[in-house]
Formats: C-alpha cells, structure tokens, sequence
C-alpha cells in the first residue's frame, strides 16, 4: 500500500524529504478567469499554469524516468496543466496509466478546476490517485460570476452567474465522489481583495461540510493583460488574518510555493530550471517504437507536406531504405464524416505508424492518434527533412508549424483555470 505521507503539500513534514514532479501533458482548458492570461511558454515566470513545453503521455514517461534518476526523492507525479487535466482527459487518463505501470511506487495526484472530473472519478480510484486538490474560488454563484468570464461544458458556453453556478455544481459533485472513494481532497482557493476575500470562510465551512481535508488558500497573482491586473496581491498579514479565520473549518496549507506546471524537486529546493533541457528534450523526440517501423505522409506530389489530415485521401507510408527513405506502399484514408469513428479507423489504418506527418490537423483526431501511439506532426517543408529526424533525431518542435492558441491556461492568481498547485 502506498505511503500518502510522502506527499509534500498534504503533509508539511516532508516537503524537506519528498518532492513532486509536474508532467504539462493537459494545454486545453475549459474556463476562463478574469486572472488568466492564456500564456504558457514563460520560463521566467514562476506560477501555475505556466510551462516550457507541453509533453505526450509517451514523452512524460520518458522525462519522467530521466527526473527520477536526476533526482531521486520525487515521490510523488502529478498532473496540473498547463489548462484542466479533465480538459484533456485522454491524455490525463494515458499518462496517468502509463505513470502506475512504469512507476507503481509514486503517488498520483491531479490539480483541476472539477468542471470536467465527475465522469472520471472511477477511473482515478482505480489508478491509484491519492491526491486531488480542486479550485474553488466561491461557493456563491454571484460572487463566482465576477471571477470567471466564461465555463464551457461541451459544446454550451455558460456566462455570468449561470457560469458560476455549473462550475460549482460540478465542483461539489467532484469532492463528494473524491471523498465516497476515498481520495485525500484539497481545495485550492485563491483569495482576490474586494472579490472574495471576505468570502474565504463561507468556502471553508462549506468544504468542511463536504468532508475536505486541507484548505490552501493563496494569494491573487496579478498579471498584465487580464481583468486583475489591477488589483493588489494581498498582503502576508492579509493572508494570515484570513487563514486564521479559515482554520476554525479545515486546516490549512501555509506552505504553498505556487508551482508551475512543470515544476520538479523538493518545494525548498526546486529543480525546474536544472531540468528545463530534458523537459525540452523529451517533447522534441519522436517515440521509438520497434512495432512502429514506419510514418505515414500525407502529401500531394510526394515531395512536400502539404495536406491537412481531415483532406488527405491517402497516405503515403515510407520506411527507411539504406541510408535513405523509400514509399513502401499507398494506403486510403477513412471517407469523410463519421465524426470520432472516423479517426478510430485511421488510427487502425495507420497501426504500424509511429508518426503522421501532416500541413495540419484539428484536436480531436490528434488526441486520437497520440492515445493509439502515433505521433501527429503538423509541419511545412520536405517529407525527408522530417523523415530525418523522426528515424535518427533532432529538434523535432523546428518541424512543427506555430499554431495559434496552443498554451494553456496560466492563472494569474496562483492558478490557471486548470487549478494549478498540487
């Protein structure tokens, strides 16, 4: 049975002992803070939500064997963003699995808005997650709606108080199915003057009442560019009097260091920077796969990439061929229309593939591809430029194309959307 003492931030006494990797496999997020500045690739900048690279659950894997030899005191492997893990929860879910097979003697634990969670909640008992801190800024529908612009649940965009409500609703329904399988449940809570400060104990009692087990109550971030910027990050003696206020429902977590969503190391001795080149590193490598022996184009003339996954009406598959690349064979793409099942049905198609070179491709037939073990390359150039490095390695990012709005949610306030500190 795993030892859940071992985890720095439920357990002050072995923050000097035990330490937390972070693993930014989760960019998408389904909220939007009024503390928020979408912006993940800051690596001057030391708050949740914030993040180098965004890895697969293969690369995490990979990065995550090359942290524990580096530093052998992590004792626990946690997902908290850069966006929502239950965003992205195939990813979350995959990396997750991978972590418990290769890695059985870690604890797990996700950082998550709980907007997305409930459907998932039987999936993490059985994986093992002991841990779970869950983001909540309001118990009162009409103080929530002045921190959160938006809440999208599905394809339903929610504004206002509606927002807020959905969002809590779903919270509360995630701590109660946390707490019914016996998960430890934190509740992060970012304290916003003249928004929810005075608010802080009704949250308290309210968690208490659902059988929370730490509180952290943290600190508004103000960052340039959001509808906070403007507010003033409360003062440590504000903090105090509010925590102390707290401390008559839960407990509370006074040792926070706001991590990011790739922090690594002990909290009082973080290894982040020592460790940004393999966390780079891992994200520009292509998966080797000796089941895998081939990539699949899709190219126009054979010569550029030049087709957008969803257009493609065939693939060229190459193989290595002595010192070079040779067509091994032509394969037809799924017809179009049959929403999910179709990218089903190309993962099978392209089974022995260990990468798609493509000009392009939409999030969900990526996440498809990536959960079967093929790499999606959304690229521009020659197909034996990156032939090259996916068979015999390189910068594999200076193949993809820059797409816009790829990052994550960073929150402002010690959290992104995504929520965050462990």
């Amino acid at each position: 049975m795993l030892d859940v003492t071992r985890h720095p931030c439920f357990n002050v006494a072995a923050k000097g002992s035990c330490g937390r990797v972070h693993l930014p496999v989760a960019p998408k997020c389904n909220i939007l803070c009024n503390f928020c500045n979408r912006k993940y690739d800051c690596v001057n900048e030391s708050r949740p939500g914030v993040t180098s690279t965004v890895l697969t659950p293969a690369q995490a894997i990979a990065y995550l064997q090359q942290v524990l030899a580096a530093e052998p005191r992590i004792s626990v492997a946690g997902i908290a963003g850069p966006g929502d893990p239950f965003a992205n929860p195939q990813q979350t879910l995959e990396t997750l699995r991978q972590v418990r097979q290769e890695f059985p003697e870690l604890l797990l634990c996700l950082a998550s808005n709980g907007l997305g969670l409930p459907p998932y909640l039987d999936e993490l008992a059985e994986l093992g997650v002991s841990h779970v801190s869950i983001t909540v800024n309001a118990v009162d529908p009409d103080i929530g709606q002045k921190i959160y612009a938006w809440v999208r649940d599905g394809k339903v965009i929610y504004r206002g108080a509606a927002a807020a409500g959905h969002l809590l609703s779903r919270q509360l329904a995630a701590i109660d199915g946390l707490k019914a399988r016996d998960i430890i449940v934190k509740v992060n809570t970012i304290v916003i003057p003249g928004v929810n400060d005075e608010h802080i104990p009704a949250i308290a009692a309210a968690m208490a009442d659902r059988g929370v087990d730490l509180l952290n109550c943290m600190p508004l971030y103000p960052t340039a560019g959001t509808p906070f910027a403007d507010i003033m990050e409360p003062s440590p003696a504000q903090m105090a009097a509010i925590q102390a206020e707290a401390a008559q429902f839960l407990p509370q977590m006074r040792h926070c260091t706001r991590c990011r969503a790739d922090a690594v190391g002990l909290l009082d001795e973080d290894r982040t920077d020592d460790l940004r080149s393999c966390l780079v590193g891992c994200a520009s490598q292509a998966p080797a796969a000796a089941d895998k022996p081939y990539v699949a184009v899709a190219s126009r003339e054979g010569i550029l990439v030049n087709q957008h996954l969803g257009e493609a009406t065939h693939f060229q598959i190459w193989g290595p061929n002595g010192g070079g690349f040779q067509v091994v064979e032509v394969r037809p793409a799924p017809p179009p229309g049959g929403g999910n099942q179709r990218w089903q049905t190309l993962a099978a198609t392209l089974h022995d593939c260990r990468a798609v070179l493509v000009s392009d491709l939409g999030a969900t037939p990526q996440e498809v591809l990536e959960r079967h073990g093929i790499m999606p390359v959304a690229m521009e150039g020659f197909i034996e430029q990156g032939l090259e490095i996916i068979y015999r390695g390189g910068d594999l990012q200076a193949l993809k194309k820059r797409r816009r709005g790829l990052g994550g949610c960073c929150g402002a306030g010690t959290l992104g959307p995504g929520g965050g500190c462990m």
